[in-house]
């Protein structure tokens, strides 16, 4: 590999950790209250996105799992189709929007205000639809993108993850969850193995 390439690469620990360190300025505790209220009181949790924020959904739908909070990430695409019968009044959906106006996510919007689903929105626009159609909003913060032009989803991958994972921990200790519940739902590989000598 070339120099400049190798320094690329290193910036990124620099960038990433700049990043997670500036999202404690944003930081709302009654936003994040609230979430974290609705997300323990729904029956059930839906996570929605696109792209890179669509991944990080799938990966929160399991973090949720893990703490036995039933959630499932609804696809987009899946969503308008009938895939938004999974959720029921009383129940909550996460959209992730860096930029908050994904037009795949806006008629999903029109379903849960139609269908009494709470919403929670991750956005940096905090002026943007899906903030302003949601019950909560959790500001994101991006510095920038780990490449040189700016525009893969990294940085804000890392942010949304941290956001979620957040989430996670609080949930932990809000609801007294257990290691021995994770023990028992979590009997495979190497944390399995640990979780249950």
């Amino acid at each position: 590999m070339n120099k400049d390439a190798i320094a690329a690469a290193k910036a990124v620990y620099d960038i990433e950790s700049q990043c997670i360190q500036g999202m404690a300025e944003y930081f709302d505790e009654e936003a994040f209250s609230k979430a974290v209220d609705l997300l323990l009181k729904a029956e059930r949790i839906g996570a929605s996105g696109c792209g890179h924020s669509g991944i990080i959904c799938q990966h929160f739908a399991h973090l949720m799992c893990c703490v036995e909070q039933p959630a499932k990430f609804i696809s987009p695409a899946e969503a308008i189709h009938g895939g938004m019968g999974f959720l029921q009044k009383g129940d909550v959906i996460l959209f992730a929007s860096r930029g908050g106006k994904t037009g795949e996510l806006l008629p999903i919007l029109d379903i849960c205000k139609q269908k009494g689903v709470k919403v929670i929105t991750v956005t940096e626009n905090l002026e943007s639809p899906l903030a302003k159609g949601a019950d909560v909003v959790l500001k994101q913060y991006v510095n920038r993108e780990t490449d040189k032009y700016n525009s893969q989803g990294t940085t804000s991958s890392t942010s949304l993850a941290v956001i979620f994972h957040m989430l996670q921990t609080a949930i932990i200790e809000e609801s007294g969850y257990k290691n021995e519940q994770f023990a028992l739902i979590h009997p495979g590989g190497a944390v399995g193995e640990r979780l249950n000598k």
